[in-house]
């Protein structure tokens, strides 16, 4: 008796990462947003936020878990964006340092700026977990829209983030 259940939970188990794996979530489309919320940490998250930004996509963006040292022209040199956008239209968020901390961080400046629509920008393999814990975090009736910078992730690195992922939920679930 004890096996089964052992077996089946393992089976459930290796199928949720299976899915986990295989339905990877997908950039999203062009649609307009209030705010763009891009998390540190991955290549190209930052390069798409811009990009968004750039064409209008939204009014303003945060780039959450950006280094205390880093400032705002180092980051338009560096990813050649204008630096009057950076001015107008961009804030760098210093205070997180992992997820849990990205997601209060944004909730905080969400609720600051009052907008209503907000697309997270993050790699795609981070997105589930991410996505589970800004929705946690932002002011009732904002509407969340999960955005996935494309990548190649290793077996190692999908493995480990499920891992995080079902973790975080079981936490949550627990009360913790």
């Amino acid at each position: 008796m004890i096996s089964r259940l052992f077996s089946a939970a393992l089976l459930l188990y290796l199928l949720g990462y299976a899915l986990f794996v295989v339905l990877l979530p997908r950039p999203a489309d062009d649609r307009q947003t209030d705010a763009i919320v891009v998390l540190t940490g991955g290549p190209k998250r930052i390069e798409r936020g811009l990009d968004l930004l750039e064409r209008g996509r939204a009014k303003r963006m945060l780039i959450s878990g950006v280094a205390r040292t880093v400032r705002p022209i180092e980051l338009a040199v560096q990813y050649e964006a204008d630096e009057a956008l950076f001015d107008c239209c961009i804030d760098l968020g210093r205070e997180s340092v992992d997820t849990r901390s990205n997601a209060s961080e944004t909730g905080r400046w969400l609720e600051k700026h009052g907008f209503k629509t907000v697309r997270l920008v993050t790699t795609d393999w981070h997105l589930p977990r991410a996505g589970f814990e800004l929705s946690r975090q932002v002011p009732d009736g904002v509407d969340l829209i999960g955005d996935a910078v494309e990548s190649n992730p290793s077996f190692h690195q999908l493995f480990t983030e499920y891992n995080k992922y079902l973790l975080r939920r079981a936490a949550v679930f627990v009360g913790l």
